[in-house]
This record gives C-alpha cells, structure tokens and sequence, in this order.
C-alpha cells in the first residue's frame, strides 16, 4: 500500500465527524450521505479479516450501499427512519431502516474488535475477533453462520498482518482505533436511540 493509502486513519476521522454532529445542539440532522460515507470506508476492514468475516463484508456492503442509494432521497438518518414508521415497512426485508440496524451492528463489532485488540497482549486475533463476534453478531445468527464463522476464526490474519495491511505500524494504529472506538459509540447510541424512541426494538 502506499503510504497516503491509510484506511484506518480515514475511518477515525470520519466517524470524529459523525460523532461532532450527534453531540451537539442538532444531533437529528445527521446526514445519511455522510454517514453512509464514513460506513463505506469501513468496508476494506473487515476484508482484511478474511473467511471468518465474509458474511459480515457481504451482507454489510449491501446494507451500506443501500443507505448510499437512500442518500439520494431522503436528507437526515431521523427522516428515513421516520418514513419508514409512517409506511409501515420498518421490519420489511430490505428496508432502509432495517439496513441501518444492520450497518450498525457493524461499525459496533468493529469497535468491539479494536477494544479488545487494544487489551489483548500477543500477535493473534482470534480471541478479540470472538468476543467482538460473540458480543455483536452470535445472537442474530443460526447454526451454519456461527459454525462458519468459528471456523474462520483459525484463519484470521495475525495483528502484525492486519497492521501491514492497513499501512499501520502498532503505535499509529492504537492511537487511530482508541479515536475510532471514542468516536463511534456516541454515534451506535443515538442510532439505538432513534430505534429505541419509536418502540422498534433493536433486537430484530
């Protein structure tokens, strides 16, 4: 990669930007285009994780892209999901809003996974992607999904790999995922929050 060519660098900063907008005065006027936009950046990530998260990479790029296409005709993540509760088709396969809790879950395991790298000692990611699995994902999974992905977990890149991969060496990326981890957690709250305020449940 070259060296202008930081993936984990943009994500960080994208998401500080989505986090000023949900901590201040007008947290409802997230955008879903620049949401939408800093979720794309997360794509490459789980990519370099290899087998044992494909099905996140596949069904999360999906998700995300939809968001991108919705971008285009509704302003703010409040209106789309409102639109959606006003149609009735909020639990509908394939909504906007249903697409959103998904991407969701996706930025919060990613977050799970960077805090667990962070306070794991050693080169492997087998534990900290687990427990970011375990925590996120295992619970809206079935059988086959869960047993793929345990399988997977024995060929995960090492940390030193991922680090290559992502053009990072372990200090500058301990830095970049500690302000991505601060960063996204106001943001998957105020997520809940736009689920939790309407009654929709985000167990779904």
């Amino acid at each position: 990669m070259a060296d202008n060519h930081k993936p984990l660098r943009k994500i960080s900063e994208a998401f500080k930007e989505l986090q000023a907008t949900v901590n201040s005065q007008t947290p409802d006027d997230l955008e879903v285009a620049s949401f939408s936009r800093a979720c794309t950046l997360i794509s490459p990530l789980f990519g370099c994780l290899g087998i044992a998260f494909k099905f996140a990479e596949m069904d999360y790029v999906a998700k995300v892209n939809d968001l991108v296409e919705a971008s285009k005709s509704v302003g703010t993540l409040q209106a789309m999901v409102e639109r959606d509760v006003a149609a009735n088709t909020v639990k509908k396969g394939g909504s906007h809003t249903g697409n959103l809790l998904l991407v969701k879950r996706g930025i919060d395991m990613v977050k799970v996974l960077f805090e667990q790298i962070l306070v794991t000692d050693g080169n492997s990611l087998k534990n900290p992607a687990t427990k970011a699995y375990a925590q996120v994902f295992a619970a809206h999974h079935g059988w086959a999904i869960k047993k793929a992905v345990a399988a997977g977990m024995y060929l995960l890149p090492t940390k030193a790999q991922l680090l290559q991969k992502l053009n990072e060496d372990e200090l500058s990326a301990r830095i970049q995922m500690q302000s991505y981890i601060t960063a996204s957690a106001p943001v998957i709250l105020y997520i809940d929050k736009l689920f939790l305020s309407r009654g929709l449940g985000v167990d779904w």
